[in-house]
């Protein structure tokens, strides 16, 4: 087993923005139930304490966790370290969880309403990264990310990022300020985020979280070797559910064969696989056991030959994954659902009847891209410039009385 106490995590930079961060990062939410039941705050904050030890400077949370008793953990956590050593990554969105059903809400009200909250729970002046946690698809992102966007430029937030977001989604919200990370489930299990969404960020420059690098535990023996107990969520996830489990028992058998070959554990071996995808890739593997934690600081000594990755790859192919990645009732949260409305913009219209654009009605059109927009736009206005031949009290009129809009629904691909 590859041991952690002698790894020098290294620094790496997310997105390019000059945000920069340990190589494996820490997620807090089970240190306060979600897979099994809470830790006191004093053994919660020792194993904070400890991943920061180790060289882990990137701590994941959320509002949702708990709810909010995660982020007030870590806040108490925070009084005895560096603040100024620490990267904080927090999220906003999910407004009511349950199994049942989830509301998520990204109006800019309610963004700016649990940054506040968050700044007071984990008690800092400002928080490093700013995720939506889930995309609302009734708001355009535009508005969710234009108030974002003002929370930076007040010093309340360093950097932007989004999670579980469609390529659509990503590209609009870049072009209103840019996106610094990507969140999103990435590990051997699931892989659906490589032909798209990797691509994506790589070509827009921006940095790549992913969360459950191990298949939320079952790549460390969740539901082989250690029984799944009755209070976790994970009895409610498709994939550790009956027949479903049966058969990815052989998935794991695999890996655990291949870990006997790479002198390490199948979690160390499955979590380099991950660390290996690339330097813009951070995961935030999360634990409530020390030991567990040094396991996966570990995975960073486990190297990986370009030969040797595809041959893991291989021994899970996706197609024989039993169960959808997600708990039951959210397939609809993943990024394949996750577009947001067209941004709508207002423009006076002419109270002149010229051509096609008149007093009497509102006019709408929709463009592919932002060029198309404006190409549409200047038609527009044109098309609404009185004639030279027009009467001389006609020509001297305001051309856009603010008396009428016209919708103009602007989509970019």
């Amino acid at each position: 087993m590859a041991q952690g106490n002698e790894v020098q995590i290294p620094r790496v930079k997310l997105g390019n923005l000059g945000l920069e961060v340990s190589k494996l990062g820490f997620g807090c939410m089970g240190l306060t139930g979600a897979y099994n039941s809470p830790l006191s705050d004093e053994d919660g904050i020792s194993v904070i304490k400890h991943a920061f030890s180790k060289g882990i400077t990137f701590f994941d949370t959320a509002d949702v966790y708990g709810p909010h008793t995660n982020e007030i953990l870590l806040g108490k956590a925070l009084k005895q370290l560096p603040r100024e050593k620490i990267q904080i990554a927090t999220k906003f969105g999910i407004q009511r969880p349950s199994f049942s059903g989830i509301v998520v809400n990204g109006s800019p009200e309610y963004v700016r309403s649990c940054c506040e909250a968050s700044l007071k729970r984990l008690d800092v002046e400002y928080i490093d990264l700013y995720y939506q946690h889930r995309i609302d698809t009734k708001v355009p992102i535009e508005e969710t990310v234009g108030e974002l966007k003002k929370l930076v430029e007040e010093g309340k937030v360093k950097y932007i990022g989004l999670s579980e977001a469609s390529p659509d989604t990503i590209r609009r919200a870049h072009a209103i300020h840019p996106i610094t990370a990507v969140q999103m489930e990435w590990s051997l299990w699931t892989r659906d985020l490589e032909e798209e969404i990797i691509p994506l960020c790589r070509e827009l420059g921006i940095g790549i979280v992913p969360y459950s690098p191990l298949g939320r535990g079952f790549f460390a023996g969740k539901g082989v070797v250690e029984t799944v107990a009755t209070n976790s969520n994970l009895a409610n996830h498709p994939r550790f559910q009956g027949e479903n489990l049966d058969k990815n028992k052989t998935i794991y058998t695999r890996i655990e064969s291949l870990a006997r070959k790479h002198e390490c554990t199948p979690a160390q071996l499955a979590l380099a696989w991950v660390l290996e995808q690339g330097d813009d890739v951070v995961p935030i593997p999360g634990t409530t056991k020390i030991k567990n934690l040094d396991d996966n600081i570990g995975s960073l000594k486990v190297k990986l030959t370009g030969e040797t990755l595809k041959e893991i790859s291989n021994a899970v192919p996706i197609e024989e994954v039993a169960g959808s990645r997600s708990f039951i009732n959210t397939d609809h949260l993943q990024w394949k659902f996750a577009n947001t409305p067209p941004k709508t913009l207002l423009v006076p219209e002419s109270r002149h009847r010229i051509g096609r654009y008149s007093h009497s009605s509102a006019n709408s059109f929709s463009a592919k891209s932002p060029q198309s927009t404006l190409l549409q736009l200047k038609a527009l206005l044109q098309s609404t410039l009185l004639p030279p031949h027009f009467p001389h009290d006609m020509r001297h009129e305001p051309a856009f009385p603010p008396c009428q809009t016209l919708l103009i629904s602007s989509m970019t691909e």
